[in-house]
């Protein structure tokens, strides 16, 4: 996640300040957050509603340390160090209050798992704490009315990191935080089912959710994937990284990678767009047209029988084919690049083959035409300077 927060606008040019972490002397920039100066030292500090790159907000209370002369905890992922600071992040009395807020949240957790990574499920084996000795919340029904995300708020700590991956990251504003109390609960839009809100489907949400409470639909993140495989999204030329992971040589789902273009973002084509790779019309070799099936003004194309009109080729006869086309035509038009982006790499490589075999010829026919041009201009210049020679000579006065 990548959008620039106000935290970040501050540190350019910020000084540095020189502070104890448990007992060891740091340095670190006055606008950095306790819990980052702690990752960069090695100090692992619990985080719920904390992310990289996102605002802090200091809600879900388990980042608390301990500050010498300070009456009560401080949230690390809030405070910033100033000079002559003592931060304790291991103390007795933090340990306590960290193991309370995980246990306290893991009481409402539900039974039903809905993602192999619930995040408050593993900082309560790395806290060591126990069976929750509170009583949970009563149910919350599941929305499924998305098409590709399931929301499942009984699983929700309400942490924001999904109401902030909408608003600041993908800025779309569809995700709120309503009503008070024990009735606050995360909204879409004006408290609306998902799938009948505003949402556009991107997906940030639901890799910014820590508890699975905003999942994949169908149940497909708890299946353990063969492979994961690191990739480039198939659609427009952003370039935005991503990672297929899959089972049984099919996708299970798609999940945004850390790249330049993207940062570890997706839209909805590249986070779920993903179907047609076993579609059954998809194209995987070259189609030529048939001999007995030329072209008509009222052809109706049915992707169910292709084969009526294109029969199967290879890549050095579809290339040949194209190249001869493109032979008997002339003009600005000869060769117009269009290539399908949902197309494979080894299928743009053919293609890009296939632009410079028509580019070629372009050039080759376009050089030839170019010098025929030039070679009329300069016939004309040069009679037209004649013209003027004979008319000047012509005018001339006979001498006396």
């Amino acid at each position: 996640m990548n959008a620039i927060t106000r935290t970040e606008r501050a540190q350019f040019d910020a000084p540095t300040v020189t502070f104890l972490l448990d007992g060891r002397e740091v340095t670190a920039s006055s606008t950095d957050t306790l819990i980052e100066i702690a990752d960069r030292e090695g100090v692992e500090i619990p985080r719920l509603c904390y992310a990289p790159g996102m605002d802090a907000v200091g809600n879900c209370r388990s980042c608390m340390v301990e500050i010498k002369g300070e009456r009560v905890l401080a949230a690390s992922c809030c405070r910033v160090p100033v000079k002559g600071m003592e931060v304790t992040t291991n103390s007795e009395r933090v340990r306590k209050s960290q193991q309370l807020v995980i246990e306290l949240l893991q009481s409402d957790m539900p039974e039903k798992e809905y993602t192999r990574h619930n995040e408050v499920d593993e900082w309560a084996v790395k806290l060591k704490v126990g069976k929750p000795r509170f009583a949970p919340r009563p149910a919350v029904a599941p929305d499924l009315s998305h098409a590709g995300i399931a929301v499942n708020l009984d699983a929700c700590i309400q942490c924001t990191r999904c109401v902030r991956a909408c608003r600041d990251e993908q800025v779309n504003d569809v995700i709120g935080l309503a009503f008070r109390g024990q009735h606050a609960k995360i909204v879409f839009d004006m408290d609306d089912p998902m799938g009948a809100s505003t949402c556009v489907g991107c997906g940030e949400c639901v890799q910014a959710c820590p508890t699975g409470a905003l999942m994949p639909a169908r149940e497909v993140a708890l299946t353990v994937p063969d492979k994961s495989v690191h990739s480039l999204c198939p659609y427009c030329g952003v370039g935005c990284q991503l990672t297929y992971h899959v089972k049984n040589d099919e996708i299970l789902y798609v999940e945004g990678r850390d790249g330049p273009a993207n940062h570890a973002r997706l839209c909805v084509k590249g986070r779920y767009g993903f179907d047609y790779s076993r579609h059954p019309q998809r194209l995987t070799v070259p189609l030529i047209r048939r001999a007995d099936a030329p072209k008509s003004g009222r052809f109706v194309m049915d992707p169910d029988n292709v084969m009526q009109i294109f029969r199967e080729a290879t890549w050095e006869e579809s290339l040949s084919a194209a190249c001869a086309g493109c032979a008997t035509r002339t003009g600005p038009n000869l060769s117009r690049d269009s290539g399908r982006p949902k197309a494979a790499t080894r299928k743009r490589i053919c293609f890009k083959s296939w632009c410079d075999l028509a580019s070629a010829a372009t050039m080759s026919i376009t050089a030839r035409a170019s010098a025929t041009r030039r070679a009329s201009r300069r016939s004309s210049r040069a009679s037209v300077r004649g013209r003027s020679a004979i008319r000047s000579w012509m005018s001339r006065k006979p001498r006396s």
